[in-house]
């Protein structure tokens, strides 16, 4: 068995929504400004979706999701919600409160088998990016402008170079971007 000194520390990747001007959230870290799900076009969560072997999201990021009611999005994928309390859990889910840095919850991960971490939640992907952990990062900009809100990207170190992969528009006004993060 692979131990978290043995095991390669996972790939973290990113994949978010974003307002042309940058936010990902209201100030209060409402949503509602995202356009409806629209049954005929994922734009390409699905298969991202299916190239990631655990997700990894903020204490925040998790209340947000809790909130939408319904079935928990991510039955069959392992959770981590990166907190220092304890939040309700869902039931039946793989769902576990971890309170490591960015690259021990990667090592925890690695050991347990895990090559690609699906990484969510505007704080816990500026902790990814600040460690230098991130080496995907797909942003979907949505067309509307909110002048004030939750930054996709916080304060840096250092510049993050990235190298575009691909773009992609949808009839929908949407724009989608893949950058792959060398480091």
């Amino acid at each position: 068995m692979r131990t978290p000194e043995s095991a390669p520390l996972p790939d973290a990747v990113v994949f978010i929504a974003a307002s042309v001007d940058g936010y990902i959230a209201r100030l209060d870290g409402s949503l509602d400004w995202l356009p409806e799900a629209d049954p005929q076009e994922d734009y390409g969560y699905a298969t991202f979706m299916a190239t990631v072997d655990a997700l990894v999201m903020g204490r925040k990021t998790y209340e947000v999701v809790r909130g939408f009611g319904g079935d928990w999005p991510y039955a069959g994928t392992p959770v981590v919600v990166l907190s220092h309390g304890q939040p309700i859990l869902p039931e039946g889910a793989e769902v576990e409160v971890l309170a490591l840095s960015p690259a021990d919850v990667l090592a925890v991960l690695g050991a347990r088998g895990a090559r690609r971490v699906y990484v969510d939640g505007g704080q816990t992907l500026q902790a990814f990016l600040r460690a230098g952990l991130v080496r995907e990062l797909t942003v979907t900009r949505i067309p509307v402008l909110l002048g004030d809100g939750i930054p996709l990207f916080g304060s840096l170190p250092a510049d993050v170079a990235l190298t575009h992969v691909e773009t992609q528009s949808f009839s929908s006004g949407l724009v989608q971007s893949r950058y792959r993060i060398d480091g």
